[in-house]
């Protein structure tokens, strides 16, 4: 595979190196993280935030490059890991090809709304206890907090804010404050 050095990756020459055009796991990635760089880029103009479009949307572009090694046939994925490892995946995928380390961070921290090594244990969680995976930089944050309203699944459309808010309460309390403080920090994307 080419090494990609820039701050701002080449996404597109990313994904074309790792998801065969033929596999209907490209689309469906590619129409997701679509769905996610639109909102995130739309809040970060919203709020006035001073991150770049161009790194916002390589970096929401890329934030789910690792399913494809996961196990999640409904997706196309027939890799060995649990879905919920897509995010350590992607940030390995993203390491090995020399791409600036904020953009595996992002992989790595997106799932759900970011979860410590407190509640990985609590949960029972397959992801290492050898790292936080919680979200810290703005365009961390940003993406994660835009991916949740998405599915990879479905027809596609945007969950509301309440929907978002059933599915993290399966988590527990911790992930629906932690959501919480998300809308607080972004708002609505229904207002984007």
């Amino acid at each position: 595979m080419e090494h990609y050095h820039r701050i701002i990756p080449d996404w597109q020459g990313i994904i074309d190196s790792v998801y065969p055009a033929e596999r209907p796991v490209r689309k469906i990635l590619l129409d997701h993280s679509r769905r996610v760089a639109d909102l995130a880029m739309a809040l970060s103009v919203r709020n006035n935030f001073e991150n770049s479009p161009e790194q916002i949307e390589a970096a929401a572009m890329l934030h789910d490059i690792g399913i494809i090694r996961t196990n999640a046939p409904d997706i196309d994925c027939h890799g060995d890991l649990p879905y919920i490892c897509h995010g350590i995946a992607g940030a390995d995928i993203l390491r090995n090809l020399g791409i600036n380390e904020m953009y595996a961070r992002v992989c790595e921290r997106h799932i759900g709304v970011g979860f410590t090594q407190t509640e990985i244990k609590k949960l029972g969680l397959p992801i290492p206890l050898d790292r936080s995976m919680a979200p810290r930089t703005l365009i961390e944050k940003l993406v994660c907090y835009a991916d949740c309203f998405f599915s990879k699944t479905g027809d596609g459309k945007m969950k509301t804010v309440d929907q978002v808010r059933e599915e993290m309460a399966k988590y527990g309390d911790v992930q629906l404050q932690k959501f919480n403080l998300l809308v607080e920090r972004f708002g609505a994307p229904d207002q984007a």
